[in-house]
């Protein structure tokens, strides 16, 4: 016991004579640059207030953010709607605010492109898909025109997401169980895989080049997907005992990390390696809450954020190399409950101030924004917390990379806070949108009308030029 007596200054003489009492030392407290990140939600003025948030029972995150709007899915009557405020529009929201409203049907899933901005997706009970032009500065009125309709599902659409190199690159999936990768340029559908899922789709996810799709599914099935094939590389039956949804990601390394139930519907998270996909490498209890964990995974930190649907906290863990992998850290809590939330690309974030997450917390009638923050004392850049992250540049277009070309992601600095050189154009290829039927019909109608124009023109030339001769007659005998 004398060996374990001492200040600080005499340690180092002492650990010689416990050496085994050392080792244990080092085990209890795992170092951790991350241990003590907090989350803190904005004060009152900076949330986003009197939203009607959507009351539709459907798991996705219902919020998509970027570093110039936020978006979220909110009750329509008469079809479906989304709202996109610009991030500095906060305060109170006039119930008169337009909406993007095209849709006949509920809106499910909203996703901004990586690439541009002002380019969002949503996706419909309407079985459609559509892609948004959101103008600088917001929406003055309400948007019902999309720069381009996807229709290929026959039920509706559930989960959008974006390819993270390639440009225009949209994936779609569906109550049909059938998942379509999109060349949006073209409004064309250029990967249908409609045989491998036997039942409803609960998420898809990119790897971080876009080579690779993990998707989980109600058929109590684990799929890594090779995306342009539509082929199933490897497989994982039951990660999850529980018949609840099951949510996967792809983190460090490859891995795979996923969150489900136990059979006594207990939530749990395990992480998987896809080499050898017999026993997790860990699979850890939380609780027996009923809400899904929807995990939002940040590479550059190795931190997964889990967020449950109906929760009013949010858990984050460390996922590192080393047993047990994934390191709990802590969780941020609150007495309102989360029906969605949304999660801001890092190069939107304030890295002055140590800032390493921002999520958007949707309540029944607000968004709230949470703040994920490294304490430092240090006002300069903190190199070990911001190293060079994916930017928004993507390295492929959608025509080479469905063609077999990868895209290794580009990745930019934060050092001096990042600002967008050149937003990515968003052009449309109108003459190959007439290949659908839809743009077909829409163009013999364009055709019809302006015939008929043409015909009221030549009508009222006609009646003018009877006109002026009268004129002339009256002239005349005057």
């Amino acid at each position: 016991m004398l060996c374990c007596r001492g200040n600080s200054a005499n340690w180092n003489q002492v650990v010689p004579a416990c050496p085994s009492l050392a080792r244990m030392s080092r085990k209890v407290v795992r170092s951790s640059k991350f241990r003590h990140v907090f989350g803190q939600a904005v004060k009152a003025d900076q949330c986003y207030d009197d939203i009607r948030i959507s009351q539709m029972t459907w798991d996705s995150n219902f919020c998509s953010v970027n570093p110039k709007f936020v978006a979220m899915i909110v009750d329509a009557s008469g079809g479906g709607a989304f709202m996109v405020l610009p991030l500095s529009k906060t305060g109170r929201i006039d119930m008169a605010h337009p909406t993007v409203c095209g849709h006949t049907g509920p809106v499910l899933d909203i996703e901004w492109c990586p690439h541009n901005d002002n380019i969002i997706a949503s996706g419909s009970e309407d079985c459609s898909v559509m892609i948004w032009e959101i103008p600088d500065g917001g929406l003055t009125k309400p948007l019902t025109e999309a720069v381009v309709t996807l229709e290929g599902h026959s039920k509706r659409v559930g989960i959008l997401s974006w390819h993270p190199t390639a440009h225009n690159v949209l994936l779609s999936a569906g109550c049909d169980n059938v998942i379509i990768l999109w060349n949006v340029a073209c409004g064309e559908a250029m990967v249908r895989i409609d045989t491998v899922h036997s039942d409803m789709i609960y998420s898809v996810c990119w790897n971080m080049d876009g080579s690779r799709m993990l998707t989980s599914c109600k058929d109590k099935k684990l799929r890594i997907l090779d995306p342009r094939k539509g082929t199933v590389i490897s497989e994982k039956e039951k990660p999850h005992e529980g018949s609840r949804p099951v949510r996967a990601v792809f983190v460090s390394d490859g891995k795979i990390l996923t969150t489900g139930f136990s059979r006594m519907s207990e939530r749990q998270v395990a992480l998987w390696d896809p080499s050898d996909f017999k026993e997790p490498l860990t699979l850890q209890e939380l609780d027996t809450s009923s809400g899904v964990l929807l995990p939002f995974f940040d590479p550059d930190t190795g931190i997964v954020y889990l967020c449950g649907k109906g929760d009013s906290s949010i858990r984050y863990f460390e996922v590192t190399d080393e047993a047990p992998f994934v390191h709990y850290l802590s969780m941020y809590s609150s007495k309102e409950s989360q029906k969605g939330m949304g999660y801001m690309p890092k190069w939107g974030l304030e890295v002055n101030k140590c800032e390493i997450a921002r999520f958007y917390k949707l309540h029944e009638r607000k968004c709230e924004p949470i703040v994920m923050t490294v304490p430092r004392k240090s006002d300069l850049f903190q190199e070990d917390l911001y190293p060079d992250t994916i930017g928004p540049e993507p390295s492929v277009e959608a025509a080479d990379w469905f063609s077999g070309k990868e895209g290794e992601p580009i990745r930019i600095s934060l050092k001096d806070g990042y600002v967008a050189t050149k937003t990515k154009e968003f052009k449309v290829h109108k003459s190959l949108l007439t290949t659908t039927t839809a743009a077909v019909c829409n163009r013999q109608a364009d055709s019809t009308d302006v015939h008929s124009l043409q015909e009221e023109v030549k009508q009222l030339k006609t009646t003018v030029e009877e006109l002026t001769e009268r004129v002339r007659a009256l002239e005349s005998k005057n």
